[in-house]
């Protein structure tokens, strides 16, 4: 019998799964095109089976690449995991702290926060995973994280630190040009942001008419792709009043469109032994809950 693949090719073939392609992979990974081609193959040869297919969209993977993903997965947490562990000591203020929020927080509202957090704990390094889907704090994903949708499991601390609103909002330049529709059926005759391939969109309240993807004159998966589309004068979308606020975006329907978007703040229980995170999520707790408030922290 073989050796065992190494964690590297496992490694490797997440990032193309996760990505569709092997360029895509390499540049998240930092290795050569060919490189990551390299460990696909050797993966494959080494497990006797076959993991993607080409296709005009890219690769494809195959039922068994399919089945290895939960499980490499819990490998790329474990290493995390380990490699956390190392870099501090539980007790000490240094090391470093993963968390995790969505593309708009990670980007839009986390960064003033996570750099005063550096500024008071020089020694302390910050991780930060953007992804939409929600970490597994219970597989130790991650240390952190900041959610959008209440978790229930027992072990982990959870703390409400309130609700941001969102609704359609548009730049000053594209009401100039295009007028301010001042009905929900004014805005079938305006440019609206909206998803591409998502498979379902969130139902707000107030619509007369379905809301699809034929809808919307730019399409875009990402929140921050929609967000910049809107933010350029592109049309007209959903985003977080804080945000749009703060980039001078104007509001439109709000008292018929919109929703609030409740925010947590989560950590593992096993978590609390570590100094570092700790500091970090009490510290992240008093400026989303003050940045919620709208006030500065």
């Amino acid at each position: 019998m073989g050796d065992e693949p190494s964690w590297e090719l496992y490694r490797t073939f997440l990032a193309v799964f996760r990505e569709g392609s092997l360029s895509s992979a390499a540049r998240v990974l930092g290795l050569t095109q060919p490189t990551a081609g390299r460990h696909v193959d050797e993966l494959e040869a080494a497990l006797g089976a076959s993991l993607f297919t080409r296709s005009p969209g890219g690769l494809r993977p195959t039922a068994v690449a399919t089945a290895l993903v939960p499980h490499v997965e819990s490998m790329a947490s474990a290493a995390g995991a380990l490699r956390r562990a190392a870099s501090g000591e539980a007790a000490e203020e240094r090391g470093a702290v993963r968390v995790t929020a969505s593309e708009m927080f990670g980007v839009e509202v986390l960064p003033p926060a996570l750099a005063s957090f550096r500024e008071a704990h020089p020694r302390i390094d910050v991780e930060l995973v953007l992804s939409n889907r929600t970490a597994d704090l219970l597989r130790r994903e991650a240390d952190i994280a900041v959610r959008n949708v209440k978790p229930t499991q027992a072990t982990l601390v959870t703390r409400k630190l309130g609700a941001v609103w969102a609704g359609l909002h548009a730049h000053p330049r594209y009401l100039r040009a295009h007028g301010t529709p001042r009905t929900i059926d004014e805005l079938r005759s305006h440019s609206i942001v909206g998803f591409d391939t998502v498979a379902s969109v969130r139902t707000l309240r107030g619509f007369s008419f379905p809301i699809t993807r034929d809808l919307f004159a730019f399409r875009c998966d990402s929140d921050l792709g929609m967000y910049a589309a809107v933010k350029s004068g592109f049309g007209i979308g959903i985003c977080q009043e804080g945000i749009a606020k703060r980039d001078g975006l104007v509001a439109l329907l709000r008292g018929e469109v919109g929703f609030d978007v409740g925010v947590w703040l989560v950590m593992h229980k096993g978590a609390k032994a570590s100094r570092r995170v700790r500091l970090l999520f009490e510290h992240l707790g008093s400026n989303l809950k003050s940045y919620l408030d709208g006030r500065s922290a």
